[in-house]
C-alpha cells in the first residue's frame, strides 16, 4: 500500500524508541513490585504470628486455666484463629510455611515461619510463649531461647 502525500504515520525508528522506553520503565518497575510483594508477605506473617500469640494468651488464661496452651487446631476449635492458620500441617499462608511445636505438658509452645521461596520473603520468624517475634535475614526460621529446645 502506497502512502499518498496527505497520509501520515509512525516510522519504524519512532516505534522502536517507544518500545525501548516501555522496556526501560518495566525494568525499573518490576523489581520494585516484587520487593513490595515480599514486604507485604513479611508484614502479613508478623500479623499472623501476633494473632497466634494473642489467641494463645487468651486460651491460656481462659480455657487453659493458666497452665496449658493449645495447638493450632485447638485454637481453631476455640474460635480464636481462622481456618487457614488452624488447618492441618503443613500450614501455609501469604507465602510462608508455619511450624508449630508444643512443649512438654502443654506448658510452652513455639511457632516458626519460613518463606516458601526467596520471591515470597527474605526473613524467617520465630515466636514462643513470651510473644516476642524474632527474625533473621537468612530466610530460615530463627529459634530463640525457648523452653522447648
Amino acid at each position: 500500500m502506497q502512502q499518498t502525500k496527505g497520509q501520515k504515520g509512525f516510522s519504524l525508528i519512532e516505534l522502536l524508541i517507544v518500545v525501548a522506553i516501555i522496556g526501560i520503565i518495566a525494568a525499573i518497575a518490576i523489581p520494585n513490585l516484587l520487593a513490595a510483594r515480599r514486604s507485604a508477605n513479611e508484614s502479613a506473617t508478623i500479623g499472623s504470628l501476633r494473632t497466634i500469640g494473642t489467641a494463645e494468651a487468651t486460651y491460656f488464661s481462659a480455657a487453659g486455666l493458666n497452665k496449658d496452651y493449645a495447638t493450632l487446631p485447638g485454637l481453631l476449635t476455640a474460635g480464636l484463629i481462622d481456618n487457614v492458620l488452624g488447618g492441618t500441617a503443613p500450614v501455609t499462608k501469604s507465602g510462608y510455611g508455619y511450624v508449630f511445636t508444643m512443649g512438654a505438658s502443654n506448658a510452652a509452645y513455639m511457632v516458626t515461619a519460613s518463606p516458601s521461596s526467596t520471591s515470597t520473603g527474605t526473613r524467617g520468624f520465630f515466636m514462643d510463649e513470651t510473644n516476642v517475634i524474632r527474625f533473621n535475614t537468612t530466610g530460615t526460621a530463627v529459634v530463640g531461647d525457648s523452653a522447648i529446645q
